[in-house]
């Protein structure tokens, strides 16, 4: 797992061959202005989920992991609060092949705010519970295949 600022992104640029264009994506469109839903950069390659939904609260937020994707959560104009915990030590967790995704009931090791102009990189081996910030959330989450 990562977290920095936007502005430090080029230093993690080479853990992934996609990682410059997610990033010059997060930089160059505007991101306030995309309406939500799923907004294709290079296919099922890379991508962006635009979400603007209610937070649930870190109580409710659910630890959740992923096989084929990385996750780069961004935050554009609200604050995220994002569980973590190593996905190996969550337990059972049955991944959904089509959605790419599973769920764990473990509680989270580890709380992070994701502030307005910071990125959170989850990996395959990180679990993560999202949306547990308060209101409405306006976030990206950039989609990066394992293997490009």
């Amino acid at each position: 797992m990562v977290l920095d600022h936007l502005q430090n992104a080029d230093r993690y640029v080479a853990l992934h061959p996609m990682f410059a264009e997610a990033f010059r994506f997060l930089t160059e469109a505007r991101l306030p202005e995309l309406a939500p839903g799923r907004h294709d950069v290079d296919g099922d390659r890379l991508y962006a989920m635009v979400i603007r939904a209610q937070g649930t609260g870190c109580e409710d937020a659910r630890l959740e992991a992923h096989r084929r994707y990385i996750d780069i959560q961004y935050s554009v104009d609200t604050t995220d609060v994002i569980g973590w915990r190593h996905a190996p030590t969550c337990g059972r967790m049955p991944i959904d092949e089509e959605k790419d995704v599973g769920f764990s009931d473990a509680e989270p090791n580890a709380w992070i705010a994701v502030a307005p102009g910071t990125f959170a990189v989850f990996f395959p081996e990180d679990a993560h519970a999202p949306m547990g910030g308060e209101g409405e959330l306006h976030k990206v989450v950039m989609k990066v295949a394992v293997a490009p």
